[in-house]
């Protein structure tokens, strides 16, 4: 964490695995304890997926969060993959999670700026709420991941930012094409600079292991978007700063990375060379 925050790394992110065999610390314990051990970094969650979260509750959760850490929470929010285990494994459907997320991101952005909200949704049912204390960030950051028409929809609806998931520089700028060309028609804006991709990225080879083995793992999730040759930052420091350059030619300008390693000391590796080798470039630009 303390090299984090010397190292020039803007923002800490974790991913929200309600169910995870593999081992994952729930999403929003671990923004609270980011809050509690630094000073500098922002942190969010990528992406929390709001269809098995409580609206009401996830609002205060957000709002403690944001004002315990001086307003540097960064929230994103998705609807949570169809073939996702949580859907068989808290006996819920998939069929209108994108309905459901909607509702849910219009309750949620009013808990946090209003007093004494009520709703009356398929969804969602409120009565004469109000949360206190709000955020410090207002509008506190509300940025949406996905690549589908509707994500695209719902982030010129709903959103602050998006964040793309794993796709080659080509397809995130059709979308980010799509998203403005969306915003035209509602009358909303987006900063130029609210644009972003996860992605995944290896000093090394892409047949290096760790590679391979997140490869696998994320073809398992049937994401359309996701080709391994394209959506993989791999190679020297060079390599890397050529991929994110081309990101940056079609409106990316968020980068959420994610160290692909086989160890904690690998890890730590990768973020050093990472720190060394693409964050002073990222600063020149």
């Amino acid at each position: 964490m303390d090299f984090c925050e010397a190292g020039g790394i803007d923002s800490l992110w974790h991913s929200d695995q309600l169910i995870s065999p593999e081992g994952s610390l729930e999403t929003m314990s671990v923004m609270a304890a980011l809050a509690a051990r630094t000073r500098r970094l922002k942190f969010g969650m990528n992406a929390v997926s709001v269809t098995f979260r409580d609206p009401l509750v996830l609002a205060k959760q957000c709002a403690t969060i944001d004002v315990l850490s001086g307003g540097r929470l960064l929230p994103i929010f998705g609807v949570g993959v169809g073939g996702a285990r949580e859907w068989a494994g808290t006996g819920r459907s998939p069929a209108g999670r994108g309905r459901r997320a909607n509702e849910f991101l219009e309750l949620f952005a009013r808990l946090l700026s209003e007093d004494n909200v009520s709703y009356d949704g398929e969804f969602y049912h409120y009565r004469d709420v109000t949360l206190n204390p709000k955020p410090l960030q207002q509008p506190l950051p509300l940025w949406i991941g996905g690549n589908s028409p509707a994500a695209v929809r719902r982030t010129a609806r709903y959103g602050t930012g998006w964040q793309g998931e794993f796709s080659s520089p080509e397809r995130a700028g059709e979308v980010v094409i799509a998203i403005k060309e969306e915003l035209g028609r509602t009358g909303r804006t987006i900063a130029e600079d609210h644009y972003g991709i996860s992605l995944p990225l290896r000093f090394g080879s892409p047949d290096d292991k760790p590679v391979q083995e997140f490869v696998r793992a994320i073809q398992g999730f049937g994401l359309a978007d996701f080709d391994p040759g394209q959506c993989i930052a791999v190679g020297d420091g060079s390599a890397i700063t050529d991929t994110l350059e081309r990101y940056r030619a079609r409106g990316i300008s968020k980068f959420v990375a994610i160290p692909l390693a086989n160890s904690e000391a690998d890890a730590m590796a990768q973020v050093d060379q990472l720190c060394e080798s693409v964050i002073p470039w990222i600063g020149g630009r």
